[in-house]
């Protein structure tokens, strides 16, 4: 069976899930949403996505709570890229030290995804603006 090169969306904000698994799959992947952290590490579980994209504010069980039990995931884990809404050094260091390797800010476009999925190997295709 060939990896899978699923995209797991985890937001608790409905219009922002279904606008990045818009994305995402109009890009040629496979995509699904999660709305909080407990559910997403449920479905990394059973499905093992390649990336997951973890907004950083979610309710009950939080981003650093869901990357600690992400760690714990047997096989090759996902690519984890943190979605904040705000540029703080601080909560990303937290997030890369907990696993996190890439961060994008909100609100993101496709360019912003495509080029993220690009830089870890999920695509082939950045955009130009992505080369950097």
């Amino acid at each position: 069976m060939t990896a899978s090169k699923t995209c797991l969306v985890v937001d608790d904000s409905e219009l922002i899930r279904e606008i990045a698994i818009r994305i995402i799959t109009d890009l040629g992947l496979e995509a699904e949403g999660a709305v909080d952290a407990a559910e997403a590490v449920e479905v990394c579980r059973e499905k093992r996505p390649a990336a997951v994209f973890l907004d950083w504010d979610l309710p009950s069980m939080g981003a650093l709570d869901f990357l600690r039990e992400a760690a714990s995931l047997e096989g090759d884990r996902p690519a984890i890229i943190l979605c904040a809404t705000e540029n703080d050094h601080q909560q990303f260091m937290l997030a890369k030290a907990a696993g996190a390797a890439h961060h994008i800010l909100k609100p993101f476009d496709k360019t912003v995804l495509a080029g993220k999925l690009a830089e870890i190997g999920l695509i082939d295709h950045p955009p130009a603006a992505a080369n950097a």
